[in-house]
């Protein structure tokens, strides 16, 4: 049997477009296609909080 081990992303509060592994770890995560990380993270820019309230339909947008 293999194992397969997921590559969680160095930083979990950036969403890096550019890594295919991270990638598919964030779409995991939020539970959306590669197309709708692409195009909330073109809305409201690699922040994963940001993207994640978008993803969810939270109006509100809260920055620290």
């Amino acid at each position: 049997m293999a194992y397969v081990f997921e590559t969680i992303p160095a930083q979990r509060n950036v969403i890096e477009l550019d890594n295919p592994r991270e990638v598919s770890w964030w779409i995991k995560r939020f539970g959306c296609s590669e197309e709708q990380l692409r195009k909330a993270v073109a809305q409201v820019g690699n922040s994963a909080a940001r993207v994640e309230q978008l993803l969810d339909g939270t109006d509100v947008i809260v920055t620290v």
